[in-house]
């Protein structure tokens, strides 16, 4: 269910971000001018063939890649003002982030691995907190376990964890599910959602799924670096018939 819009504010604010790469070939256009906002609170689904920007503009918005054009604006900061130091504790702050592949430290059991942010926050209750993240997940029971002992799903889970611990306020999810089976995804996918609409956080979720896409607030799809639908027309179709 969407927001209302008398207490939404923007979190995201792209405005004409472009990215171009050079190659051995020339320059290559990766990003073509994107405009997009997002309000707090609100999930966004992101779809568009591959090659057509969507993780790259995820990694814009998380600061993990720097647009050659145009400005990035996300939870009241200027990504283009901040050194890497800023950037990293941007992040630290404000974004939590989800990968297909789960970037798990093999070395470090669950438990680590959940209490890593808060331990880079300088968290006095790190380890209690991280317990808690994964007790929220259904992994009470594997604090002590290494990642090469978990199954997949439950590594996804662990990374779920990782991520909202630290209660962002903007979560990215570039296909959570790719790696996993139908019905493991499926209990990933209840758990991302859940989490997200229990804390409030705001969630950007780029899919190949049609149907995942559509449990969304609205659809942002994506073609050739470029935004060709911001899903607000379809979103605000959807308030009015609910409205009526």
């Amino acid at each position: 269910m969407s927001r209302p819009d008398s207490v939404e504010s923007t979190i995201v604010d792209l405005d004409e971000v472009h990215l171009r790469l050079d190659s051995a070939a020339g320059p290559v256009n990766i990003l073509r001018g994107l405009n997009l906002r997002i309000q707090s609170g609100e999930r966004v689904g992101v779809v568009g063939p591959s090659g057509s920007g969507k993780s790259t503009m995820m990694m814009v918005m998380a600061g993990l890649e720097r647009p050659t054009g145009g400005t990035v604006r996300v939870a009241g900061k200027d990504l283009d003002r901040l050194d890497e130091d800023g950037l990293a504790r941007f992040r630290r702050d404000h974004v939590g982030i989800v990968f297909q592949a789960f970037h798990l430290v093999p070395t470090m059991t669950a438990l680590e691995n959940v209490a890593i942010p808060l331990e880079f926050a300088g968290a006095a209750d790190a380890f209690d907190r991280a317990r808690s993240g994964l007790e929220a997940v259904g992994l009470g029971h594997r604090l002590s376990h290494y990642p090469g002992q978990l199954s997949g799903g439950e590594q996804q889970r662990v990374a779920l964890a990782r991520a909202f611990v630290a209660e962002p306020s903007l979560l990215l999810a570039d296909e959570p599910t790719g790696n996993l089976d139908i019905g493991t995804g499926a209990t990933i996918v209840e758990l991302l959602f859940d989490l997200a609409e229990r804390r409030g956080t705001t969630l950007v979720l780029i899919t190949h799924d049609p149907s995942l896409a559509d449990r969304c607030d609205r659809t942002v799809r994506l073609m050739d670096g470029r935004i060709v639908d911001d899903g607000t027309a379809a979103r605000a179709e959807r308030e009015r018939v609910a409205g009526d």
